[in-house]
């Protein structure tokens, strides 16, 4: 709940900024964008995590391997 109030907030600011219509769009655009990034933040830092985990097991077998 938050997230999306203060996505709207700055969304709504922002829109505002250029004084052309209201801030209600710009609030709607900044609360979706809070709630998808909500979502979306978690999935790529766990990818990220389990890429980095699997490119380092990969670089300490080819080590391991040449070792030996």
């Amino acid at each position: 709940m938050g997230a999306t109030s203060v996505g709207a907030l700055v969304g709504g600011a922002i829109d505002a900024m250029s004084g052309d219509d209201s801030a209600a769009d710009g609030a709607l655009i900044g609360a979706v964008t809070a709630n998808v990034l909500k979502v979306v933040l978690p999935i790529v830092v766990t990818h990220a995590s389990g890429w980095g985990v699997l490119k380092g097991v990969a670089v300490l077998g080819d080590r391991i391997k040449e070792s030996v």
